[in-house]
């Protein structure tokens, strides 16, 4: 630690299970069950899972298929994220009651940074306390957290306990905490690099630390030296109060493949419309327009295209979709995934200088148009109104 400052405290606070943790707390006759959140059983891949579920081996970013072999009595429900952002919001707020400095990191975790907030609100301690107490008080859930000098030590904390858990770290007793953990605990080291440690006889923190950082970075180069730093509990990152998004996007993963290029051309209308609904309703605009596209072999590719303005239009988007389609093997081969995004964000209002072609205002236009379309779909729903292609026939 770097004694030239004091100790930061540093919290960090995660869900417990959080999308099947909603689905209980909506449906109390799914409480004790294996409660699976995800995609189709056929297709889809596993979001969550209750710790009944857990038990059985299903985890998040599974393929449904092996978690039902896993847990045939599993309960499959669909993500509901719009009742999650509820939910997740409820809950932040109560962070921001006890310090500005909150990080997330996802819907339902993030990092504090209380260190000027304990001489008025008590200690860090007593502080995650507080916060556990109204989470559970406010929506009826539970969260578990991790108390640190640094956010690397917070993050494994809080998983040590769950669920409901209160794991706390002192500073003096940073390495005594980490020496015996697994090697798989260290954030951000996956399979790969766990094997290529396992090949040097490191299996815990205590083997990471004590090995000479020279063998460290002639294998891995820089994570070397960073990996060695870690395993010492050293992690002077601050915690950051905003991250630049750098893309939104939508994708569906199809039930059975798609062979017919109408067919996918009309998914892809549905695509267009839902980004670019995201996209208004965070008031963003992108320039780079981007295609996914998994084939039924599991091959992905993508294909992008840069316009010279911004834009959040889905007929705009969906054109330069359709341009970018003919660059795929879509309609020939069977697909099993598309999705649209949009990178190289700005705030809208970037450009509003209207074009010298565009003397009628034909953009604003459209833009007075959207705006008129997003505000039918907040108070109707997203099937309020849309493209008439995309009405079942």
């Amino acid at each position: 630690m770097d004694k030239q400052r004091p100790p930061k405290h540093i919290i960090h606070l995660d869900m417990d299970a959080f999308y099947p943790s909603v689905e209980v707390l909506d449906n109390h006759e799914l409480k004790g069950k294996p409660v699976i959140v995800g995609g189709s059983k056929e297709r889809g891949v596993v979001s969550s899972a209750s710790y009944e579920a857990r038990k059985f081996g299903v985890h998040s970013a599974q393929p449904m298929a092996t978690a039902m072999q896993l847990c045939p009595n599993g309960i499959v429900l669909p993500v509901r994220m719009a009742r999650y952002k509820e939910v997740s919001e409820q809950v932040f707020e109560i962070f921001y009651l006890f310090t500005p400095l909150v990080e997330p990191l996802s819907i339902d975790e993030g990092f504090l940074d209380v260190t000027g907030s304990t001489r008025l609100l008590g200690s860090a301690i007593e502080i995650a306390e507080k916060i556990k107490q109204m989470v559970v008080v406010k929506t009826g859930l539970t969260i578990s957290a991790g108390v640190a000098p640094s956010k690397f030590v917070a993050k494994i904390a809080s998983d040590m306990e769950k669920p409901d858990g209160l794991t706390v770290v002192p500073a003096d007793k940073v390495r005594e905490f980490l020496d015996p953990l697994p090697i798989k605990k260290m954030w951000g080291v996956g399979k790969v690099t766990q094997e290529a440690l396992f090949h040097l006889s490191i299996h815990t923190f205590m083997d990471l630390r004590q090995m000479p950082v020279e063998v460290l970075e002639k294998k891995f180069g820089k994570h070397g030296s960073h990996m060695h730093q870690l395993s010492m509990g050293i992690d002077e990152r601050d915690v950051v109060t905003f991250h630049d998004v750098k893309s939104i996007g939508h994708e569906d993963t199809y039930s059975k493949d798609i062979f017919d290029l109408k067919l996918a051309k009309r998914e892809l209308l549905s695509l267009a419309n839902r980004v670019a609904r995201r996209m208004r309703r965070k008031g963003l605009e992108g320039k780079t327009i981007t295609l996914k596209v998994k084939y039924h072999d599991f091959v992905q590719i993508t294909r992008s295209v840069t316009r010279h303005k911004y834009t959040n239009d889905s007929t705009v988007i969906y054109s330069k979709i359709c341009s970018l389609l003919e660059k795929t093997a879509v309609g020939k081969k069977p697909v099993r995934l598309l999705g649209i995004s949009l990178s190289n964000l700005a705030d809208i209002g970037s450009e509003r200088q209207l074009s010298l072609f565009d003397q009628n205002g034909s953009s604003e236009k459209r833009k007075e148009l959207n705006k008129t379309l997003d505000s039918i779909c907040e108070k109707f729903g997203g099937k309020g109104i849309r493209p008439g292609s995309l009405i079942d026939k």
